[in-house]
């Protein structure tokens, strides 16, 4: 005895299956608009039904690459203390477009200069050494920010603690 398919599932590799399996899995997190078509092909749909499924996802604001930027950056600017060099590499690692990822990892030069004492005073590390300033540059430098920007952080920093 054979199983039946049900008339209400789509057939496998279908813009309706593609579709239905997309929209799930944004509800599990936010994707990209590439990193959604990566994942829909590699569960066997065919190029056709994912273009379909994502076209139709996008004119319904489920999939939006410029929200997921935004979003991406607002956090791990603030809840993981990234530059923004680390935001736009990251933004771009996920198939953002260059310009919009760059665009979104931006911020006034003064803004990230604060942001970069700020966790450097978090650390509370006096800074009096050149080794100290050495690891202090190592670590902004990590977390994205611009050479300049953790320099004159560092810099203000030191010279408010003596």
């Amino acid at each position: 005895m054979s199983p039946r398919k049900s008339s209400r599932q789509p057939e496998a590799g279908a813009p309706e299956a593609a579709f239905a399996e997309g929209l799930k899995a944004l509800n599990r997190r936010e994707r990209s608009v590439a990193e959604l078509g990566e994942w829909l092909t590699a569960r066997g749909h065919d190029d056709d039904a994912v273009e379909a499924a994502i076209a139709k996802l996008i004119d319904g604001g489920g999939l939006d690459d410029r929200r997921l930027a935004e979003c991406f950056a607002v956090d791990k600017r603030e809840l993981s203390g990234w530059g923004e060099e680390r935001i736009a590499a990251a933004l771009i690692d996920r198939g953002i477009d260059r310009d919009l990822a760059e665009g979104m990892a931006s911020e006034p030069y003064e803004d990230q200069a604060d942001r970069a004492a700020r966790l450097l005073a978090e650390r509370a590390e006096s800074l009096d050494s050149d080794a100290a300033r050495s690891r202090a540059l190592g670590f902004l430098t990590r977390r994205g920010f611009a050479y300049e920007i953790a320099y004159d952080a560092i810099r203000g920093l030191a010279s408010d603690q003596r």
